[in-house]
């Protein structure tokens, strides 16, 4: 339905098509769930608001029947919502009032209270029910009432996730929604140089997806599993940047004395790179399915070959090896400098892109893949991802393979030097192993092995 429309197809509805028997028993069934729900939730309160399960079926039934009487215009279906909502306000002013004339021991007025405008709009939204049902595809009400039933039970629980959540990332969600719903539509879908044809829509949505990406890790880490074992913290570690977790967890075995949580923390070390190739496979969908598919052998070969060497490195480790501790979360993907950081190297690598292969060729492409390892390789895949068509896309292929096996070559120099040649060694050398497989899966998509 349009805007336009809306309310007025809604109003003229078929009156002899509203009162079907199985849409009323539908709607008697919903309202009598609301009902249990309420009775179960509000009905422990000293003063009990309006609703239940006597209440909410004959609400609804009513909201059905006087629409169902003038769908035409809607004035009975209306006047009946003026009086309901009245009635819902003198009952709250006065729950009001008796707060403040009949104060009681701490805290018990407020659980006799609590919920008053939550157990107000139930009322409403049962009366508005009826209508919904006589008239919306059956899924819509059901969803509705289920919706209702989830909300209001859980007062506490998302109270509690709002206290552990805190302002300040309810803050950043909110910017994420606003350079999500707000700032992509806006932004022009045009060329602003010959040099490269991305435009600043596709530079934007690339912040925008890497960022969401990023953020589901990082939410989950941090919320969701914060204490799951080194292994879980891993792998969404490796999910929102595989380099930061690589460092954090090299710093960490360079503090390790002996050899206690040595084998477990090379383990999580290489497992992190390893979730770093399904990473990109996953960028690369949703910009070019077919650059995926093309990558996805060699992509996922390397991630079989990673998660092999650390289960080789998890057998290598004692019985009494601690195994449940994990990494900080890392800080928020969401926050202004991290877009901005991603958005300047992906136009730096565009127009290096779009610059230097008509200069010298796909060579030059290899050379900027390489290059990227030693920064952040996800630009430059999502560059690629954007900007190629159709056909064999061998180049392109490898040359993201080249940008992951730099990117291991680096990670692996970081584990000697934050690590020590001593603790470090051995996953140093397994990410050197996964860079050699990398090298030979270019090798093998270009045609020369």
């Amino acid at each position: 339905m349009d805007e336009d429309g809306s309310l007025t197809e809604f109003l003229s509805a078929d009156p002899g098509n509203l009162l079907e028997p199985e849409r009323l028993v539908t709607l008697l069934v919903l309202a009598f769930f609301l009902g249990m729900a309420f009775e179960e939730y509000f009905g422990s309160r000293a003063l009990k608001p309006p609703g239940g399960v006597r209440t909410f079926p004959l609400l609804a039934l009513a909201g059905a029947l006087l629409y169902a009487l003038a769908p035409g215009n809607g004035n009975l279906f209306l006047g009946g919502l003026v009086i309901l909502g009245a009635w819902l306000a003198i009952w709250y002013w006065q729950s009001l009032a008796l707060r403040r004339e009949e104060p009681e021991a701490e805290g018990e007025t407020e659980q006799r209270l609590s919920g008053g405008i939550v157990a107000l709009v139930g009322n409403l939204l049962v009366y508005l029910l009826g209508p919904v049902t006589l008239t919306q595809p059956l899924w819509i009400p059901v969803a509705i009432a289920v919706a209702v039933v989830l909300l209001t039970g859980a007062r506490d629980r998302l109270h509690e996730m709002a206290e552990k959540i805190g302002g300040k990332e309810l803050a950043t969600a909110a910017k994420f929604l606003i350079i999500t719903g707000v700032v992509l539509p806006l932004v022009p879908n045009e060329p602003v140089t010959d040099i490269t044809t991305i435009t600043p829509f596709q530079v934007w949505l690339a912040v925008v997806v890497v960022s969401a990406l990023s953020y589901a890790s990082y939410l989950v880490q941090r919320y969701a599993a914060p204490r799951h074992g080194l292994l879980y913290s891993a792998v969404l570690g490796g999910l929102y940047s595989s380099t930061a977790t690589t460092v954090v967890l090299s710093r960490r075995a360079g503090t390790i004395n002996g050899k206690g949580g040595q084998h477990m923390l090379n383990a999580a070390l290489v497992l992190s790179t390893a979730v770093m190739f399904p990473r990109i496979l996953v960028i690369v969908t949703i910009f070019n399915p077919g650059l995926a598919l093309s990558l996805a052998p060699a992509l996922l070969i390397l991630f079989g070959i990673g998660l092999l060497l650390t289960f080789w490195l998890l057998a290598r480790r004692g019985k009494n090896e601690a195994g449940d501790e994990s990494i900080p979360p890392p800080s928020n993907p969401l926050e202004i400098q991290t877009a901005l950081v991603f958005a300047l190297l992906y136009i730096g690598f565009s127009i290096a892109v779009g610059w230097a292969r008509p200069e010298f060729g796909d060579q030059s492409l290899f050379a900027l893949a390489a290059l990227s390892g030693i920064t952040d390789i996800t630009p430059l895949v999502l560059n690629i991802a954007q900007t190629s068509g159709g056909g064999a896309l061998t180049v392109e292929t490898a040359a993201i393979l080249m940008a992951a096996t730099s990117n291991n070559l680096l990670k692996g120099g970081y584990i000697l030097a934050f690590a020590g040649r001593k603790r470090g060694i051995i996953s140093a050398t397994a990410l050197f192993t996964l860079s050699l497989a990398g090298i030979a899966a270019i090798l093998v998509t270009l045609g020369l092995a």
